[in-house]
């Protein structure tokens, strides 16, 4: 006969391991690919941007000595020494979003060739809590954001 789990039984913790972001980054994918469609892939990423291990543990080893953080807004990795770059991107992502629900337009600095965000117009729409120190830039990838330079 089948027995259920109680609900006051413990998970088995994970255990602490030497993985690398590359490892972090396949177990994400292998979740993404598996995930159903109705559950966003942000479900994985805790407030702090760090990444929650227990809902990635069926792919995943266990949890990272290093800490890795993920933008909740372009699902990329971040290495800890990067955190305040996903936060940026973050909030530079959310005032290109609303910015081009706003206005129909692409908030880059007019005849750029590299598409390089302009605070300036996010800032005239009240929709940056502070001017990053460092560019972004618009891919062509649905509105998204890079802070890689276009070749």
């Amino acid at each position: 006969m089948w027995k259920r789990k109680k609900a006051t039984e413990e998970k088995t913790p994970l255990e602490v391991m030497d993985l690398s972001i590359h490892d972090v980054r396949k177990a994400v994918h292998k979740y993404a690919e598996r995930k159903p469609n109705e559950v966003p892939l942000s479900v994985i990423i805790n407030q702090d941007l760090t990444i929650d291990y227990d809902l990635l543990s069926p792919y995943i080893a266990g949890i990272p000595k290093k800490t890795y953080y993920m933008s909740k807004e372009t699902y990329e990795l971040f290495e800890e020494e990067d955190y305040e770059l996903a936060k940026e991107m973050d909030m530079v992502q959310q005032a290109v979003d609303l910015y081009i629900q706003q206005t129909g337009d692409s908030p880059i600095i007019d005849m750029d060739p590299y598409k390089r965000i302009s605070y300036y117009k996010l800032e005239r729409l009240h929709l940056l809590t502070h001017r990053p120190e460092r560019e972004f830039y618009l891919t062509n990838e649905e509105f998204m954001i890079t802070y890689q330079k276009p070749k």
